[in-house]
């Protein structure tokens, strides 16, 4: 089967096959229903990519084909990580709406100037979602608000020895900020949290790109050509001790749609 590129998700499919592929040859991971789950995946991706139809929607369609393959195969490459991973429930934080459905554009107030990410482009709300191997909880869409921009607020967290913070987010600009790590001794850490811009642009501090939409929503109108991006970034938790919250910085152009800690290795 050969996989096009499609808006480049199939260069990620393409990667992450070879990783399941080589990991596979060292006995099955996935068990049976996620084996089934991927042969249907892959046929139904195969299909729909040997015979590309020109429309946005079936180059969107082809794509959720493809990120749903990576999910299910980026679960048996990085089993380690997804078993060390806990997902942060963040829903009493949420207070701003990024995300709106194509017929009530209105409802989206990400910046300034109301732009939103077009719903249908986006994983289903409250779906568990893999990006590089780590799973998120992805917001309930299009029933309020959607994710947390930051003003300070102080997150609590299971406690626990972690490595990592992951971050599902989006920045109204390019934006360099700090977040506080509180420790069960009482220690507090200052650790960088960087996340490039969410219009159209590159990532400039080294983030994966989550999730993208190929259209930006105003108010008003559907702009086509703008595509709107979600990054996955991440934060060191360097001290030995057990983590008990996470202090968001203020400022109001970092959004945070998801947090996934990953816990360290006994």
């Amino acid at each position: 089967m050969i996989i096009r590129n499609v808006n480049g998700t199939a260069i990620r499919a393409g990667k992450v096959i070879g990783a399941w592929a080589e990991r596979m040859t060292d006995g099955p991971t996935l068990g049976t229903p996620g084996l089934l789950r991927l042969e249907m995946v892959l046929s139904e991706a195969g299909n729909l990519t040997e015979n590309l139809v020109p429309s946005t929607r079936s180059a969107w369609h082809q794509k959720k084909v493809l990120r749903d393959a990576c999910d299910v195969m980026e679960a048996s490459v990085f089993p380690v990580r997804s078993g060390l991973c806990e997902t942060v429930d963040i829903s009493g934080h949420r207070n701003n709406t990024a995300v709106s459905a194509a017929t009530e554009t209105k409802a989206g107030e990400f910046n300034v100037w109301r732009n939103s990410f077009a719903a249908e482009y986006l994983p289903a709300g409250g779906s568990l979602v893999h990006v590089d191997g780590v799973p998120f909880r992805f917001p309930p869409l299009c029933e309020g608000p959607d994710n947390v921009r930051c003003a300070g607020q102080f997150i609590r967290v299971p406690e626990g020895h972690y490595d990592w913070i992951h971050v599902l987010a989006a920045s109204e600009r390019r934006s360099e900020d700090t977040v506080q790590l509180n420790f069960a001794d009482g220690s507090v850490d200052a650790e960088a949290l960087r996340v490039s811009d969410f219009w159209a642009a590159p990532a400039w501090f080294g983030e994966i790109k989550a999730f993208e939409s190929l259209v930006m929503h105003y108010p008003h109108h559907v702009q086509r050509g703008i595509p709107a991006v979600m990054w996955a970034q991440r934060i060191p938790v360097t001290r030995r001790t057990g983590l008990t919250g996470i202090l968001l910085p203020r400022n109001v152009a970092v959004h945070v749609f998801a947090l996934t800690l990953q816990r360290t290795e006994s």
